[in-house]
């Protein structure tokens, strides 16, 4: 995954302070009982990414729209899914097993060009994982206003492309790099861009500077 770092110093400054989502007593219990890794911590809030202007798709991701048009598409309505047991166990489930099940290679090794964005067959650059565990969490019933592409700057400020799964109870990452499924404001990624809510065909710059917190309600305050 490529991208140009002056862009994402454009787009974004430092990370605020990183909080933590208060989680349900139900999900709680799911977390001792299921042994799937369930990462959610208790606080009062949880930080909600913030976007801005429009911005410009990925190339790679226009071609896959084109070769993959059935993937570009609106499902399901525009309000964050109620982080439930079982749609947590989809997460965890669904991360872990393309995790473990596609194994990571470059586009230039494996097909010789850069910027190719493909459902993998075994092998997949980290946009390939990400379309991979979107397009299984549709299969679920996730709305693809919940199951956004986004790319960041990760750790060493290369190109990198993650998952972000919108929720009543904040904005979670589904990495390639880790079994740990995290609020975006973890990861120690800077957030360059994302899909659009309403249309997955469009991109939306990412101001990762700031965070909004959810009320008891879930409600942005």
């Amino acid at each position: 995954m490529r991208l140009n770092r002056v862009t994402g110093t454009m787009l974004g400054a430092a990370f605020a302070l990183a909080v933590f989502v208060a989680a349900p007593a139900e999900v709680q219990a799911q977390q001792k009982s299921s042994g799937l890794g369930i990462r959610i911590t208790g606080s009062i809030s949880a930080p909600v990414m913030r976007t801005g202007r429009y911005a410009s798709p990925p190339i790679g991701h226009r071609a896959f729209c084109k070769s993959f048009p059935g993937e570009c598409v609106v499902h399901g309505g525009r309000s964050p899914l109620p982080l439930t047991p079982s749609r947590w166990q989809d997460l965890v489930r669904v991360n872990n097993y393309v995790n473990d099940t596609v194994k990571a290679v470059t586009d230039e090794e494996y097909y010789g060009q850069e910027e190719v964005w493909t459902l993998p067959q075994g092998y997949g650059d980290c946009e390939d994982y990400v379309l991979l565990k979107r397009k299984q969490l549709v299969a679920r019933g996730w709305p693809t206003s919940d199951l956004l592409v986004a790319v960041v700057f990760d750790e060493v400020g290369a190109g990198h492309a993650v998952l972000v799964v919108r929720t009543d109870r904040g904005d979670y990452v589904l990495d390639n790099k880790v079994s740990d499924i995290r609020l975006w404001s973890e990861t120690g990624y800077r957030y360059v861009k994302r899909q659009d809510i309403a249309d997955p065909k469009k991109w939306v710059a990412i101001d990762d500077s700031r965070w909004q917190p959810l009320d008891a309600t879930g409600r942005v305050r």
